[in-house]
């Protein structure tokens, strides 16, 4: 039996997803068809800019977004949101992004996939797709901690 609730996706875009992309049903065959330019724009709207990457620092955008992908966004906001000791509302406003902004990055990035890896743990769902989280989260910590380190001599004193 096949377990994930996704259904069918294609470029880690499910069907729900590319249908309230497009603002209307869709088949199968059209998530078959979706193209890397059309997914890109999805991950954007939906995830990119949900998490307002654009205004986070650099390696927490990371973090953020991948969480946003797999969990939505409003599961990764409020991981940010306890990670920061605040109100978990799961609406990014400017108190949050504040947090976020005066927070260190790298103590931001483990307090995130900390936290992340918790929420993972308690869903239903982990015993069978657990161990590919958890490396998933790994690689994320990995890759957002090497993005901050790499950006932090791009800062003007």
């Amino acid at each position: 039996m096949y377990s994930d609730p996704g259904g069918a996706t294609n470029l880690g875009v499910t069907r729900a997803t590319l249908a309230r992309y497009r603002g209307r049903a869709v088949t199968k065959s059209e998530v078959r068809s979706l193209s890397r330019r059309e997914a890109a724009a999805i991950y954007r709207k939906f995830y990119w800019d949900a998490v307002r990457g654009d205004e986070l620092p650099d390696g927490v955008d990371a973090a953020m977004f991948d969480h946003a992908v797999n969990s939505g966004p409003g599961a990764a906001i409020k991981t940010l949101q306890r990670a920061l000791g605040l109100k978990a509302d799961g609406k990014f406003g400017a108190i949050t992004l504040a947090a976020a902004r005066v927070t260190g990055p790298q103590e931001l990035i483990g307090a995130l996939i900390s936290k992340r890896k918790s929420f993972l743990m308690r869903l239903r769902t982990f015993s069978t797709f657990g161990r590919g989280w958890m490396r998933r989260v790994k690689a994320v910590e990995a890759a957002s901690l090497a993005m901050h380190r790499g950006h932090q001599g791009d800062q003007i004193a």
